[in-house]
């Protein structure tokens, strides 16, 4: 076959450093489109992206010759440097070093894209450990619950 086809799809999830609460109301969308524009300069598409104040959902559809975590060292650095140039008391925000990952289907696009929009109404009821726990188990990612925030 002379060409590739591919459709990788990721659910994306990350936090603040600390979980701190530095996604602010008024830096949110400007911080959300300032990441699509990273995730389109690396070739990707981004398909829906949302949170809350210590973290944040994307869907993306990423180029097969792009790493995941090449693509999230570079959104983070770049994402955490606009901050401190573009909110100067956003000093202190970087993002935790870690990050969940998660494949999607084309099917299940629809699915995501609505738990994704009704971040701040989930958040309402559940706390981001107990979601990325359940996310985890979702998939069938094993984890040490000791290391897990560590």
């Amino acid at each position: 076959m002379p060409r590739s086809y591919t459709n990788f799809i990721y659910h994306i999830v990350f936090s603040t450093k600390d979980r701190l609460p530095m996604i602010t109301a008024d830096r949110e969308e400007r911080l959300y489109e300032y990441i699509g524009g990273i995730i389109r300069g690396l070739g990707g598409i981004l398909l829906m992206i949302n949170g809350v104040e210590d973290h944040v959902h994307i869907l993306a559809k990423l180029r097969p010759d792009k790493a995941v975590s090449d693509v999230l060292r570079d959104l983070k650095s770049n994402a955490s440097g606009w901050m401190h140039d573009v909110f100067p008391d956003a000093k202190d925000f970087s993002w935790q070093n870690g990050y969940g990952g998660f494949s999607v289907g084309p099917t299940e696009i629809e699915r995501i894209k609505r738990y994704i929009a009704n971040q701040k109404i989930h958040h309402g009821k559940e706390s981001f450990e107990d979601e990325f726990v359940e996310l985890l188990k979702v998939h069938e990612i094993e984890f040490d619950r000791r290391y897990l925030w560590t």
